[in-house]
């Protein structure tokens, strides 16, 4: 049966992403919306809507039986996670089974097989895949993980068994900071995913952040749609992405690839996925460890259909629907250069703090090689419930350096009055030698974010109330008409960031 009714559990840029693949196939989309989003884009998007209620994402994105029943109501068949929120939930898949639709998605226990990060390292060395050196406990104390510390060797890392995003996450350096990493990770991760389990891996000092996209059919086909390099991180946030990854060699692409594959065919995997790995070395001597498997679409999977022609959200759909994937490994092609920025609301020149309010001027960049996917317009409001992710600039060229040159050209076209964002602050990224020269590690920008966030975020509320000063003026009775009035938001241009 194919789709023909589907509910986007999510909100922002990605439930419109959804929303505009549901219209290219002919699929009725359904949106949900909490009391903060009421007004939302993606909730006015949508063929339709259903108000969940609540103001936070658990009174709301976070409800598993507010959004079965949002999708027994509307009539839906089908639900999409989008990610975030309940992506990589195995109960949420598994309600959404049970109510009788299909989920856009792997199945509940291959989330929880791939979602335990221990359950998933011992998955990948039976597949054959590299791990990096590391050990569970199945006692948790202090004592017991404080021993397996010491026979990692330290420099060692405290991981959260059960999460990602860097939570539940501590650097030990010499055996005196056990005590109070293990005691701090340990909480972080019980707070963020409600297990406490950590495991402990041995440090890569430096290491890059290259992840594989890879799709798998229920007819017992997967493949790999290339890498993408996400070494540009903010405490462990990617920020910008790109691909294919500048520093790895042909040989060892095709290696990774292929571990990718391995591990999902192993894991069962189905649907859209992504093996994240890190890496350590450059060219065809890089070497590379398994980190941890994403069962989800990825916010950055934008670079991966601009270099290879492939809409992966309708390959998710295509999947759902039970079709076969229609190519073969060999038939996947890669071309030229794709670049994503995440544009946030937040504060770089005040510890990246983030922002709320109304957007009164959006204005985003366009032209050849250029895409943003938005979930957000002039007069729309920026709660401070929810991730302060605005947009994603998305440039393609036929060589890296035209990408970079074409994404900071699109910065600087980029225009949100009404909140601080991000904005200068990803061009100081790009612009940096070490960016460019494809020197960066997973470190680099909270190493050098002093540097980084020396360029102005604009103080865009008191500029925005000036331009709106400024144009009011020009309404007054014996001013200029309105053809000759300066454009506020062209005259400021320059601080609309």
């Amino acid at each position: 049966m194919s789709i023909k009714r589907l509910l986007i559990a999510n909100r922002g840029e990605i439930a419109c992403r959804i929303i505009r693949a549901c219209r290219d196939r002919g699929i009725t989309s359904i949106a949900v919306f909490s009391d903060a989003d009421r007004e939302a884009v993606h909730a006015r998007m949508a063929d339709e809507a259903v108000a969940l209620g609540g103001m936070t994402s658990a009174e709301s994105y976070l409800d598993i039986g507010k959004l079965i029943a949002a999708a027994r109501d509307s009539g839906a068949d089908a639900v999409h996670p989008g990610y975030g929120f309940l992506s990589e939930r195995a109960a949420f898949a598994r309600a959404v089974a049970e109510a009788g639709l299909i989920f856009v998605g792997p199945p509940a226990d291959v989330i929880e097989r791939m979602g335990s990060k221990t359950e998933a390292r011992e998955l990948a060395e039976r597949a054959g895949v590299p791990v990096v050196p590391g050990a569970t406990s199945a006692a948790q104390d202090d004592t017991a993980l404080a021993k397996v510390m010491a026979s990692v060797g330290f420099p060692v890392l405290i991981k959260a068994s059960a999460g990602g995003g860097g939570k539940g996450m501590r650097v030990v350096r010499h055996a005196g900071e056990a005590a109070d990493a293990i005691g701090a990770a340990r909480r972080e991760a019980q707070a963020a995913f409600g297990d406490g389990t950590v495991y402990v891996e041995r440090l890569i000092d430096q290491p890059r952040h290259v992840e594989i996209q890879v799709i798998a059919d229920t007819h017992g086909r997967a493949v790999h749609l290339f890498e993408r390099d996400c070494s540009a991180q903010r405490r462990h946030q990617k920020i910008v992405e790109e691909s294919p990854a500048p520093s790895i060699g042909p040989a060892v692409r095709a290696r990774m690839g292929a571990a990718a594959v391995s591990l999902a065919t192993a894991a069962g995997y189905v649907n859209a996925g992504t093996i994240e790995f890190l890496v350590e070395g450059a060219g065809n001597d890089a070497r590379f460890y398994f980190l941890e498997m994403n069962t989800r679409l990825q916010v950055e999977h934008p670079v991966t259909e601009a270099i290879t022609g492939i809409d992966l959200v309708q390959a998710q759909l295509d999947v759902a629907d039970g079709l076969a994937l229609p190519w073969q490994q060999d038939e996947v092609t890669g071309r030229g250069h794709a670049i994503e920025c995440r544009v946030y609301a937040e504060a770089p020149s005040q510890g990246f703090l983030p922002q709320a309010g109304r957007i009164i001027h959006w204005e985003q960049p366009s032209g050849p090689g250029v895409r943003v996917d938005a979930g957000f317009e002039t007069g729309s409001d920026v709660a401070v419930h929810y991730d302060p992710l605005l947009a994603k600039l998305i440039v393609s060229g036929a060589t890296r350096e035209e990408a970079i040159q074409r994404a900071l050209r699109a910065l600087d076209e980029f225009i949100v009055l009404g909140v601080r964002t991000n904005i200068e602050f990803l061009g100081a990224v790009l612009r940096s030698d070490a960016f460019r020269s494809a020197a960066i590690h997973t470190r680099w920008v909270d190493d050098n974010v002093a540097a980084l966030a020396a360029a102005p975020d604009s103080a865009l509320v008191e500029i925005a109330a000036e331009a709106a000063s400024v144009s009011q003026s020009s309404r007054q009775p014996g001013a200029a008409t309105a053809a000759a009035a300066p454009d506020p938001w062209r005259e400021l241009r320059g601080w609309g960031r």
